[in-house]
């Protein structure tokens, strides 16, 4: 067995295309060798950000022999068909041929032997389109070139068992050429290592690139950038704010990592420590520092892919200039923007639309104060000046100038203002919590006044965005809908609200055509509700909560026709409901009710009607048909009392009494029975035996 040893050298290449690329390229040789027939028992992709490589262990010098089945024409086609079936397969006569099949439809069928190729010459055949194949998010063609690359390509290795895998790839046109042909060379860090070597295998290719200062592992690149980061830090007892996307980002920057340590200027110490972060680590890639205490040091980490003989002192000072010119407009900013009062730049969001079909930012903000204050009601302990106000004042920082250049600070700097200005504490909290949670892993506001308004605020979004089609598709999401049902649904379901989300949705539409009549014209809150169940379902799968649960229960129409949209009450159903189906009885009574779901699904469609109302009672003869209707009524008027008050658990115990009487009627009744009166009847009996289930869920949406 033997290896194989790929790679592509590039100009730099984003760093969040590198690990996607790596995986891609590792993807489509193994698919292609997968065809080929030619297995192997190892392969590892490797990125930095001028070069893809990829590893390939265990392959075989050869293709194994493969037979390939060729059908020809039928026995019975005429004799010119079957000549030229001969010739174009270059078949030397019809005894190379086999007869299969029936007399009628016996056709001839030729098996083509194929020798195996060497693997160098598949490899050669199958890396051009693989090369120019990778699909980066992003492309561009570079000066002449007619194909297109995440970056200018300028080398390809291509080694197989120690020897060159030859071939080319042409990038440039019919009237400027240009190729790239495979070699057995390559090149190590563009400053530090830039002259050419041989390599024959993977071990000598990783060895030879770290005496030239190239890390081709992102992984080992990563462990020595956080080793020497930790390590210069403890040097002033400072520890390294936790930042593993910049990490990540920064490991995709660098061949060979060297951490510096720079020094803030401490007259910008003052500013809020957010602007120092999101100026140091978004704009520079800085690594921030903390003390023991855990504020923010004047110190800061950054990260060279260079080793210099003053060792890095002037690529410190540049960074420490570079820093310093952009806290010095972060200052001026954070100067002007406090001389004017939030409120007083309420007049300024009539300026900036929200959406061209919506309105101004100052038509949602007077939307989210009312919703809010709705909200609110259903709040324990909620104070709705504080909502009134913290929803008038959410968006207002939208217009200063430190949002501007810093649109990450969006409601942060909201919050540090509105302190300045005076305003309540739960105001200014409110005001920089109303966009989150962001995401999964982000805090979820608990605080009354915040969670009303930042609810409010995502309701306004989905209602609008709804009612005009910018509904999510299967790959487009501009508006981040998902992400505002999501975190919707952890402010209801993490703070245990009990909240009419039907209710609050046609609020907002009418808030929506109250601005405007006829804006929201056909809005469906119920398509909404809809796609909200498929959010919940997203985020309770890594639970372990089963989707046909979920589906289940939102199936349900309340009193008022529409789906369950009490997310707390919902889930309590859910688990009521899982637990009561991990048990004998609901296992059989799921059994049952599929069972009749079925019989009545099939007799329907065969009679053209359905038996939905109720059996006739004169018409019960047999014991278990009478014990059934009893059993029925007593688990359906216990159940019923149980989930007007939220007793889930009462309601599936008043259920599981349904199982021997149910077992029996199956057991013992004909459902078809002869007499056509009689069968009516027990079809409706069935039908009155999925009803009582369906009180506590749909179980035609179980699966099982």
């Amino acid at each position: 067995m033997a290896e194989f040893l790929f790679e592509l050298l590039a100009e730099e290449i984003p760093a969040r295309m590198q690990a996607r690329g790596a995986e891609d390229l590792k993807r489509m040789v193994g698919e292609k060798l997968g065809e080929a027939g030619l297995a192997f028992t190892r392969a590892e992709a490797y990125a930095t950000p001028r070069r893809l490589a990829l590893w390939v262990d265990g392959l075989p010098p050869r293709q194994p022999d493969r037979e390939n089945e060729i059908k020809g024409p039928r026995v019975s086609a005429p004799d010119k068909v079957i000549e030229a079936f001969l010739k174009a397969r270059k078949i030397a006569s019809l005894d190379a041929c086999e007869r299969r099949g029936s007399d009628k439809n016996a056709a001839w069928f030729y098996v083509e032997r194929l020798p195996g190729r060497a693997t160098g010459s598949v490899l050669a055949e199958i890396l051009p389109g693989i090369v120019l194949g990778i699909p980066w998010p992003k492309s561009m063609r570079w000066a002449y070139d007619r194909a297109s690359w995440v970056r200018p390509l300028h080398n390809i290795v291509a080694v197989f068992d120690g020897e060159l895998v030859p071939f080319d790839v042409t990038l440039g046109s019919a009237e400027r050429p240009r190729k790239i042909a495979s070699r057995k060379e390559t090149f190590g860090h563009r400053f530090l290592g830039p002259q050419s070597f041989t390599v024959s295998n993977f071990n000598t290719y990783k060895a030879r690139l770290g005496v030239r200062q190239v890390i081709v592992d992102p992984a080992e690149r990563r462990h020595v950038i956080r080793k020497h980061a930790e390590r210069l830090a403890r040097t002033e007892s400072l520890a390294i704010r936790p930042d593993e996307a910049l990490l990540d980002e920064v490991v995709g920057l660098v061949e060979w990592p060297v951490v510096l340590m720079g020094r803030i200027d401490p007259a910008y110490m003052d500013l809020p420590p957010e602007v120092l972060t999101t100026t140091m680590r978004n704009h520079q890639k800085y690594f921030a520092l903390q003390d023991g205490e855990g504020k923010l040091a004047p110190r800061f980490l950054v990260v060279s892919n260079m080793e210099t003989r003053d060792q890095g002192a002037a690529i410190v000072a540049g960074n420490e200039r570079v820093l310093r010119a952009r806290l010095a407009d972060a200052q001026f900013f954070w100067d002007q923007d406090r001389k004017i009062r939030l409120e007083q730049r309420l007049p300024a969001l009539k300026s900036i639309i929200f959406h061209t079909k919506l309105g101004s930012l100052a038509d949602k903000v007077g939307r989210v104060e009312k919703l809010a204050l709705e909200i609110a009601r259903h709040l324990p302990g909620a104070d709705t000046v504080a909502v009134s106000r913290a929803a008038r004042l959410a968006k207002a920082d939208l217009t200063t100038g430190m949002v501007g250049e810093f649109p990450e600070l969006q409601g942060i700097m909201g919050r540090y203002y509105a302190r300045l200005e005076g305003e309540a504490p739960a105001v200014a909290d409110a005001i920089a919590e109303h966009y989150a949670p962001l995401g999964p892993s982000e805090r979820c506001p608990s605080a009354s006044v915040s969670v009303a308004v930042a609810l409010a605020d995502k309701i306004d979004t989905l209602v609008g965005f709804w009612a005009i089609g910018e509904k999510p598709t299967g790959s487009r999401d501009p508006f981040a809908l998902r992400r505002a049902a999501l975190g919707a649904i952890r402010l209801v379901v993490e703070n245990g609200l009990r909240l009419p989300f039907h209710h609050l949705m046609g609020l907002a539409s009418f808030y929506f055509n109250e601005m405007q009549p006829g804006m929201l014209v056909g809005f469906d809150p119920a398509d909404l509700l809809d796609f909200f169940a498929d959010r919940l379902k997203v985020a309770l799968k890594e639970k372990g909560v089963r989707n046909d649960l979920i589906a289940a229960v939102f199936a349900l129409k309340r009193e008022n026709g529409l789906g369950e949209d009490d997310f707390v009450r919902l889930l309590a159903r859910v688990d009521a409901l899982g637990k009561f189906l991990a048990s004998e009885d609901g296992t059989n009574l799921l059994t049952a009710s599929k069972r009749a779901g079925n019989i009545l699904r099939i007799e329907e469609k065969k009679d053209a009607q359905t038996y939905d109302h109720a059996p006739d009672a004169s018409l019960l003869r047999l014991p278990e048909e009478f014990s059934l209707v009893e059993a029925m009524k007593d688990a359906r008027e216990r159940a019923e009392a149980a989930l007007k008050r939220d007793a889930f658990a009462a309601a599936m115990a008043a259920l599981a009494r349904l199982r021997e009487p149910v077992d029996n009627f199956f057991d013992k009744v004909t459902v078809n029975a002869d007499d056509a009166t009689q069968r009516a009847n027990r079809l409706r009996l069935l039908s009155r035996i999925r009803a009582t289930l369906n009180t506590v869920a749909d179980f035609s949406k179980i699966e099982g």
